[in-house]
This record gives structure tokens, sequence and C-alpha cells, in this order.
């Protein structure tokens, strides 16, 4: 049976009429693509030039024979003022796991009492001043037997200009009691939206009973409340622009590309927890006190090296 001429005629009008709704789509899909790219490219421009005076000089660094699932990085942040020689405040491990997606942060007290490769035993944070980055690697290798991929050091400043461009409104933190001693903020007890200078300042606080413990947990809990801001669908916005500050305001071995695949990885494996541990462990360690070095953490090495082992399940990989 023959089609009538004018069913044919519908037919035609009805498959031109969808042509050309599926090239408007695609026009439209084109240019929003486009016009992503252009925002992407001049925000991280912006970034990168708010950032082009700021970057700490490039360190020495050799990095451990690479395992096949496992990633670990030295995290080292310093207060430097200007000055070219300082010691470092902050010096954690992050320690991702490829295929799980996990993430296991650890911290090492500064006052810890290490021997350091080529030099007297003094405070751990003295490596860094003595050698840099590559010392203290040197120092955290040969006592604890850790293996090291990479490192990221920031200077404490540049933290604070990060943590506005990520978090325009500030950071979220339950502030657990009033502080204001010895850091440039003064911060009430209570939930807060900090800005970078206050989360800094929340970080710094150990003017209390806890110590240096107690500042090591407060870093902690601020590297987990970063993670969440990072992969947050609200800021994806902010990231061109937080990358390309990276550039100037962290120093790293990773290059622009490996960074933000590593970012990607993380967001598209799913929700992220952040496993913590402290070193020294409890029970582990005394006060002591040399003339040479001052008051120091002076930890059981094979208790805490095999705490960290266990943690990080370096045998298994």
């Amino acid at each position: 049976m023959e089609e009538h001429p004018l069913e044919e005629k519908r037919q035609t009008r009805h498959k031109k009429r969808k042509l050309r709704k599926g090239r408007l789509f695609f026009t439209l899909f084109i240019l929003l693509l486009i016009g992503i790219c252009i925002y992407t490219y001049f925000q991280y421009q912006s970034g990168l030039k708010l950032a082009s005076e700021t970057k700490l000089p490039e360190a020495e660094f050799v990095a451990d024979e690479s395992g096949e699932i496992i990633k670990n990085y030295l995290i080292i942040g310093v207060d430097s003022r200007g000055e070219e020689e300082s010691r470092s405040d902050t010096m954690m491990l992050l320690s991702w796991n490829q295929d799980t997606n996990d993430l296991k942060l650890v911290s090492f007290m500064r006052d810890i009492y290490a021997d350091i490769p080529g030099y007297k035993s003094y405070k751990l944070n003295t490596a860094y001043y003595l050698g840099g980055v590559q010392l203290l690697k040197d120092t955290l290798n040969s006592m604890f037997d850790v293996p090291i991929h990479h490192y990221a050091l920031i200077d404490f400043k540049s933290f604070e200009s990060l943590i506005d461009i990520l978090a325009p409104d500030g950071i979220d933190m339950d502030v657990e009691k009033d502080m204001s001693a010895y850091i440039d903020v003064s911060l009430s007890k209570g939930q807060q939206q900090l800005n970078g200078q206050e989360l800094l300042g929340y970080a710094r606080f150990r003017h209390d009973e806890d110590g240096d413990f107690g500042r090591v947990q407060r870093q902690q809990k601020v590297i987990d409340a970063l993670k969440d801001e990072l992969l947050s669908p609200a800021n994806l916005n902010n990231l061109p622009k937080l990358i390309g500050a990276a550039q100037g305001y962290i120093t790293t071995d990773l290059a622009t590309s490996e960074e933000i695949k590593t970012v990607l990885s993380l967001a598209v494996g799913g929700k992220v927890e952040i496993q913590k541990m402290t070193i020294p462990v409890e029970g582990s360690y005394s006060y002591q006190s040399y003339t040479h070095a001052g008051d120091v953490i002076e930890i059981d090495l094979d208790a805490n090296k095999q705490n960290l082992h266990d943690f990080l399940q370096l045998e298994g990989e």
C-alpha cells in the first residue's frame, strides 16, 4: 500500500524539525563548553597572577621508589615570614590508597627528639631548617622506614590566601574553646565560619593544657574540613582559580596535570574519609630536656615505627 503524499510531507517536516532541534542543542552545548573553557582559563590565570611572587624556592627532593597502590605525600607547613631559613611548623604524611580511595593522615610532633642524618640529634622540625625538604624526608626515612613519594611545601600566609579562594564565605568549624593567646585572631567558642587567617590561627593555637598535642588534633580537624570543601560540588567553580594560585602558593614536585589528576581521582572515587594518627602514639614517649635542643619529646622509636607501619599497612604494599 502506497503512503499518501500528505503523510509523506508531514513526516518530512517532522524529521526536519527534529534535525533543527538536534543542531540547536548541539550548538548550545558547544557554546556552553567553550564558555566553561574560557571561564576556567581566565580563573586559572587569575589565580596564577595572584600568587606570581609568593612561591617558596624550589626544593631538593629525591622521591622513594613508588609502589603500585599507595602514594605517600609529605606535607610541610612553614612560617617563613620572609626568611630564607625557617623551621617546619607542621609535618604530615598523607597516604593515599589508589585502589580503595582511602586516605590516611599521620602528624609528626615537631618536638620529637630526632636522629638527623649528618647532624646531632635535635627536634624533628630542625631537620627542615638544616637541610630543607630532603633532609626532613631523609630523617623520617631513617627513623621510621617509611617511603615518601611526593612533597608539598606551603607558607602559612599562602595557606590563608588559598582558603579564601577555596571558600570565600569561610570554612565551617566547631571551635571548642575561646582562643586568642599568641595567635593573630580572637576566636569564640562555638560553630564558626572561619576565613583563612582565622582558620590558620585555630590550627596553630597551642596555649592550653593540651599543648602541641591539642594543636595537632586541630590541624587534623582542619585537613578533614578542607578535604570536604575541596571535593564539594558547590566549590567546583572555585577550583580553576585555586589550582592557578596553588602554582605559586604551594611548592611541590608534582606537575599541574598530576595535581588535577589526583584531585579528580579522589572526587570521582566517591565519599572520602581520612583516618588519622599522631606520632608519637600514646604511652610511647617521655619529656626530656637537653642543653643543645631544649625541651623535647623522647620517643620509643621501635614502638612508634611498628604502629606507623601497621597503620599505613606498608608490608601489604
